[in-house]
């Protein structure tokens, strides 16, 4: 058995702090979310007056709130995953399960890479050609914005997974 250090979270770096700020926005945005939902809901229950255009919203807000906050969870090492064999294998060699967490870094940095690898065409296409979602005349909203923030989050986790890879395989993850 040997003594390297079990992987976990860093913190402190201008990487985490951009991870949190993206972070922070994406569960601002959720309340904000939330909100609309329950405003919705009372309006087209007690007021027989719904708002208009809270399902294009709901639809397309997800999808950011998920990449915004994907680099956050990479870096404070809160993606999800099943860790049950990760910690069979730690109790036996922490540097085979070193080497695990590197190789989950680098399928997580190849998927996210070309998440924004295919996101980059739709978003430059999207943002010339002006493109909206909802039924016209009743409510309509740009699509640019969204497909940037997938594009950008995607690019973001991708660079934080390539970061977390990097601080587990040279042990700065402690």
């Amino acid at each position: 058995m040997d003594d390297t250090p079990e992987p976990g979270p860093v913190e402190g770096g201008p990487a985490d702090r951009l991870a949190e700020v993206l972070s922070a926005t994406g569960s601002v945005w959720t309340f904000l979310l939330m909100f609309l939902i329950v405003a919705d809901v009372i309006g087209r229950s007690f007021l027989n007056s719904p708002i208009v255009g809270v399902a294009e919203i709901a639809g397309r807000s997800v999808v950011a709130i998920v990449f915004l906050q994907l680099a956050g969870a990479i870096l404070s090492d809160r993606l999800t995953r099943a860790d049950l064999l990760l910690q069979l294998i730690g109790a036996r060699s922490l540097l085979l399960r070193r080497a695990m967490e590197v190789f989950f870094m680098l399928c997580a940095a190849l998927v996210c890479g070309l998440i924004a690898f295919g996101g980059w065409g739709e978003s430059l296409g999207t943002f010339t050609s002006n493109e909206f979602f909802g039924v016209q005349g009743v409510f309509t909203i740009q699509i640019w914005p969204f497909r940037w923030l997938m594009t950008l989050g995607a690019v973001f986790g991708m660079l934080a997974a390539l970061l977390g890879a990097f601080r587990i395989a040279t042990g700065a993850r402690a």
